[in-house]
C-alpha cells in the first residue's frame, strides 16, 4: 500500500522540470539568497519593527485567526488536490463573496420597504434581523457556503455535470449575483474591496471569535477523522470495498473546506483564499512522496508563510492575502527546485 501511495502523489499537476528547468530555478533562489544577504540589516529592522506591532492587541488576534486558517487550509488542500478537487476553493469563495454582499444588502431593508400587508410586528421583527444579519454577516456567510458545497458534490455524483464545471457554474453565477447586488447598494467602496482582496486587520471582536471557534472545530475533525479521510483520498474505490462510507466523509472534507473558506475570505479575500489551500500542498509535493510527511510539511509551510506575509504587510503596508501568496509562490520555486535536484 506504502508503494501505492507514493505513486499516487508522485501523480501530482505538472512535470518534473529538467536538468535546464533545475538550474534556472537554482540560480534564482541563489539570487535571492544573496539579496537577503546584501539587505540582511534592513530584515533585521524589519523583524524589530514587526516586534513593535505585536504589542498592539488587534495584530496578535490577526496572526492567532490567521495561524488557524492557514493551519485548516493546509491540512484539507493535500486532500483537495491528491482528489483533483482543488478549485472548490476557489468557487466556495465566490460563492462566498456573493452571500457576503447578500448580507449586507439586507441593512437596507427596514419596516417600511417591507409589504405593506404583512402585520407592523413581523415587518420590525424582519427588519431587525436583517439589520443584525448585516452587522454580523460571517454566520449567514457560513451556512449558504455549506449548503453550495453540498449542493456542489451532489451535482457531481449525481449528474452528468462534471465536478469542474459545476464549480464553474455556482461560483460565476454567485459572483454575479454579488456585483450586481453590490453595484445597486452600497457601490464598489472599502468594505466590499476588503472582501475581494482581504484585511484581516478589519475582523470584528465577534467575528475573531467565531474563526477561532470554527477553525479549531475543523482542526478536530481532521485530527478525528484523518484515517478516514486518508483512505478516501488514497483509494477511494478500495475504502467503499472496505467498508468505509466515502460519501460521508467526501461531505466532510467539502463541509470542512467551506468553513475554512468562510473563516479565510476576510483574511485573503475571495480572490486569493484558494491560494491558501492549493500552494503548501503543491510545494510540499515536490519534496516529499508520503501522505503524512506531505501533510505536515504542508502545515508548517502554511503557517511559516503567513506570518512572513503578515510581517511584510505591516512593516511595508502590503496587503495582506497578495503579500501571503508572494510568500507562498518563493516557497514554491525552492522546494520545486529541491524537488528537481533530486529527481
Amino acid at each position: 500500500m506504502g508503494d501505492l501511495l507514493r505513486r499516487a502523489l508522485m501523480k501530482r499537476p505538472g512535470k518534473t522540470p529538467g536538468r535546464r528547468a533545475a538550474a534556472v530555478l537554482w540560480i534564482a533562489l541563489a539570487l535571492v539568497a544573496l539579496w537577503l544577504i546584501l539587505h540582511a540589516r534592513d530584515i533585521a529592522a524589519m523583524f524589530a519593527a514587526f516586534g513593535l506591532y505585536l504589542k498592539q492587541g488587534y495584530i496578535v488576534r490577526a496572526l492567532l485567526v490567521g495561524t488557524m486558517v492557514s493551519l485548516c487550509a493546509s491540512l484539507l488542500g493535500v486532500t483537495l488536490v491528491l482528489k483533483r478537487y482543488s478549485m472548490i476553493g476557489d468557487g466556495l469563495s465566490h460563492v462566498g463573496f456573493g452571500a457576503l454582499t447578500a448580507a449586507k444588502a439586507l441593512g437596507y431593508v427596514t419596516a417600511a420597504s417591507l409589504p405593506g400587508f404583512l402585520p407592523e410586528g413581523l415587518r420590525n421583527g424582519l427588519a431587525g434581523l436583517f439589520a443584525a444579519i448585516a452587522d454580523s454577516p460571517l454566520p449567514f456567510t457560513l451556512v449558504v457556503v455549506m449548503l453550495c458545497a453540498f449542493l456542489l458534490l451532489r451535482i457531481s455524483e449525481r449528474s452528468s455535470m462534471r465536478g469542474d464545471s459545476a464549480i464553474a457554474l455556482i461560483s460565476t453565477s454567485a459572483l454575479a449575483v454579488g456585483v450586481i447586488i453590490t453595484s445597486k447598494t452600497s457601490g464598489m467602496n472599502g468594505e466590499v474591496s476588503n472582501y475581494m482582496f482581504g484585511s484581516i486587520l478589519a475582523k470584528s471582536s465577534s467575528d475573531v471569535w467565531l474563526s477561532v471557534s470554527l477553525s479549531a472545530v475543523v482542526l478536530v475533525l481532521f485530527i478525528l477523522f484523518y484515517p478516514r479521510i486518508f483512505a478516501v483520498t488514497f483509494d477511494e474505490s478500495f475504502a467503499r470495498a472496505t467498508g468505509v462510507k466515502a460519501g460521508t466523509y467526501n461531505m466532510l472534507v467539502a463541509m470542512l473546506t467551506a468553513m475554512t473558506v468562510v473563516v479565510g475570505m476576510r483574511m485573503m479575500g475571495t480572490l486569493l483564499i484558494s491560494s491558501l489551500i492549493i500552494f503548501p500542498a503543491l510545494s510540499s509535493m515536490r519534496v516529499f512522496s508520503r501522505f503524512r510527511s506531505v501533510t505536515i510539511s504542508s502545515a508548517v509551510i502554511s503557517v511559516v508563510c503567513f506570518v512572513v506575509g503578515m510581517m511584510l504587510s505591516c512593516v511595508y503596508s502590503m496587503p495582506t492575502g497578495a503579500g501571503i501568496v508572494a510568500v507562498n509562490l518563493v516557497v514554491f520555486l525552492a522546494f520545486s527546485a529541491v524537488g528537481a535536484a533530486r529527481a
